[in-house]
């Protein structure tokens, strides 16, 4: 787990809304710093729409069917709502963690049924904020093709549908205006979010970001209170990595160093007499984690993973999902004692949230 750096926003709202609680608002953390496929996902390839008056409206006429209303009830009586989408016609839908987080009920109204299916819960990852559901129709459901976040450019424009404040349904478009995001709300750390133009509200977390041909781009999951036409969406990149472990295991199996760090730059390091001001400094590790099993440290400078240059805490964050669960890797660090290289078996990430101290050098 890193924590993640340099978030200037004071608070972000994470899009699920509470009815008969108000919204849920969740505020950052200031900080200086090949599975198999076990269930097919669709991916069809989706023709191009022109570019016309009518483009969004077709785009949404096509895809309504697949997107959900999501009701999760609590024991103490709290109700959220969100979004969700199907993957599969047998009834696999996606949706964000924080959306169904210890619900005891979860309901799922589709498009064309009087009544709300029973979902059950196929798989969660706290961490990256992903959860599978199930629901089980009388006929094949529709289903939504998934795209690239990758292939996306910045600029390219989007389209987003949900359930903000209970209103069914909701259609908003902008464009994707920046990637690679990297927030911390509350105790869930995300480090690559696309952010968004289009509205963004309690009720859209866990509805899909399209593109103009359909396809999803990200799951809407958050957006900034300080500011209008600023939300997030987590990758759909993370959804296809995530999504044959969230089905397979019920839980992500996410490689995990265990540690919370700061971007290190000149200024730092001269405040706390860092070794260098290169690479990114460990503010804490958390226990019984790979990184506290080989003795590394808090004060001490993470300069290269793997004999690779590591520069930033999203960087350092990219390389360690790159890798897998058991893996071993050489973490070279900087020490008030010199520059030392460390091999460390990487261990899972937990499903679930950690609390990290505020702690200093």
């Amino acid at each position: 787990m890193l924590k993640t750096l340099g978030v200037s926003a004071a608070g972000f709202v994470v899009g699920a809304g509470v009815v008969g609680g108000g919204a849920l608002v969740l505020h950052t953390h200031h900080s200086v710093g090949g599975s198999p496929t076990y269930r097919k996902v669709a991916t069809h390839t989706t023709p191009t729409l022109p570019i016309a008056p009518d483009t969004i409206s077709n785009v949404v006429k096509r895809v309504s069917p697949a997107i959900v209303k999501v009701v999760a009830t609590h024991k103490n009586g709290q109700v959220d709502i969100g979004t969700g989408f199907f993957l599969t016609s047998s009834g696999d839908l996606v949706t964000n963690d924080h959306v169904i987080y210890g619900a005891n009920q979860i309901k799922v109204q589709v498009p064309g049924y009087s009544k709300s299916f029973s979902a059950r819960v196929i798989g969660t990852d706290y961490i990256s904020d992903v959860a599978a559901l199930k629901i089980s129709a009388s006929k094949p459901l529709p289903t939504l093709p998934l795209g690239s976040s990758g292939a996306t450019p910045v600029g390219a424009w989007d389209i987003a549908i949900g359930n903000p404040y209970d209103l069914n349904h909701t259609v908003t478009e902008g464009v994707v205006s920046a990637k690679g995001r990297p927030l911390t709300i509350g105790q869930r750390q995300y480090p690559n979010l696309l952010q968004t133009s289009a509205a963004i509200n309690p009720g859209n977390s866990g509805g899909p970001l399209l593109n103009l041909k359909g396809q999803v781009i990200g799951i809407n999951t958050a957006v900034s209170t300080q500011g209008q036409g600023i939300g997030f969406a987590i990758p759909v990149s993370t959804v296809k990595k995530l999504w044959p472990q969230l089905l397979k295991y019920g839980h992500a199996r996410m490689p995990w160093l265990g540690v919370a760090v700061l971007t290190d730059n000149a200024a730092l390091a001269h405040q706390y007499g860092l070794p260098s001001a290169k690479g990114v400094a460990i503010n804490y590790i958390i226990p019984h984690s790979a990184a506290q099993k080989v003795g590394l440290q808090a004060g001490e400078v993470i300069t290269e993973i793997n004999h690779h240059t590591v520069t930033s805490a999203t960087q350092l964050e990219n390389v360690i999902n790159q890798e897998n669960v058991g893996q071993k890797i050489t973490v070279t660090v900087d020490t008030h004692h010199g520059a030392i290289s460390k091999t460390v078996t990487l261990g899972q990430a937990p499903n679930g949230p950690i609390s990290i101290p505020h702690t200093s050098f």
